[in-house]
């Protein structure tokens, strides 16, 4: 009887060490897929805001879509332009007098693909799509919007991927865990945003550590 009760007692132990084994593995595993995933995400999210910033830049507004945005970047171009100082002769009719008049002369010295500039190693045709490996992907919405100032509209954006779609196929309670998370150095709330519907700005939600 004591060998019986000293294998059970081993075998208890051995499952135990196993079972405090397996959780901290896959704690630590859920962290490095997470922190992956999460960088490929805002990887995305950049792209998306480059290509909605030079949007902006020649359109006056922000894309609806991506269709519109990635037929932009595939034919858009910038204008190159060069500043320089000028003056000129204008009569005074009060004075009765030449007068030398300063001003700011614009040449435009070009023109230049949003595409080649901006994108030329980029597949911008799936700016929508995060590739989380193994078949897997996670899909961004986008929206536009507009926020009025002093009686000025002024055009805003926000795309969005929820932090479960990257981690669809993880422990369901390390995912509420995250979607609880509040600290400095972690992407908080239930979702990776850039960009604001609410506000004129462009920013991303991710801590800076995510800019490296």
């Amino acid at each position: 009887m004591k060998i019986v009760i000293q294998l059970v007692l081993w075998v208890v132990i051995a499952f135990l060490g196993y079972k405090v084994y397996d959780s901290v593995y896959s704690s630590v595993r859920f962290q490095e897929i997470k922190k992956e995933r999460f960088a490929e995400a805002v990887t995305q999210l950049k792209k998306i805001r480059t290509a909605q910033s030079a949007y902006k830049t020649i359109t006056g507004k922000y894309a609806n879509d991506y269709d519109k945005l990635a037929k932009f970047i595939d034919t858009a171009k910038f204008t190159i332009t060069q500043q320089r100082d000028s003056s000129f002769i204008r009569f005074n009719k009060e004075l009765r007098i030449d007068q030398s008049i300063d001003t700011i002369v614009v040449d435009i010295l070009g023109f230049e693909s949003v595409k080649d500039s901006l994108f030329s190693n980029i597949d911008y045709n799936k700016l929508k799509v995060i590739d989380l490996g193994d078949n897997k992907t996670a899909e961004i919405n986008l929206e536009t919007s507009a926020v009025e100032k002093n009686e000025i509209l002024y055009p805003t954006f926000q795309a969005t991927v929820a932090k479960r779609e990257l981690l669809s196929d993880q422990d369901e309670n390390y995912i509420d865990q995250e979607e609880k998370l509040q600290s400095l150095e972690e992407i908080n709330g239930t979702h990776i945003t850039v960009g604001s519907l609410v506000e004129v700005n462009t920013n991303g939600n991710w801590p800076i550590v995510y800019d490296k």
